[in-house]
């Protein structure tokens, strides 16, 4: 699946089974909290925290969960694009130019990489 048909994947479920989009706002606070649930399973999975006897997905279903929440994320940020009318594709290829053209020898000059 391509971002194109993502993203048209994602206003076609919202207009047949949503009702109708979110605010853009709402959508903002959703990513936020996709974003802060996504962190919470790294912090646990490749940081210094540990699981709680609480967290349903707990050690052995951290790296599904994961997923779930790297898609969750995604999806949210397809419905901000098509809210306002954001061609992702078009905004992806800018950013990897803007940042060859930026940073084509800073990484690779930078000493703390080569360790």
């Amino acid at each position: 699946m391509t971002i194109k048909e993502a993203q048209e994947a994602v206003d076609r479920w919202i207009r047949t089974y949503g009702v109708r989009y979110f605010s853009e706002l709402t959508n903002m606070a959703v990513l936020t909290e996709e974003v802060g649930e996504l962190a919470r399973i790294m912090a646990r999975r490749y940081g210094e925290q540990s699981w709680k006897a609480t967290d349903p997905q707990g050690e052995d279903n951290g790296k599904r969960a994961m997923g779930e929440e790297m898609a969750d994320v995604l999806w949210v940020l397809l419905c901000l694009a098509n809210q306002t009318g954001t061609d992702l594709t078009e905004e992806l290829q800018k950013s990897i130019e803007k940042k060859t053209q930026r940073d084509s020898t800073r990484h690779l000059e930078n000493k703390k990489l080569k360790a």
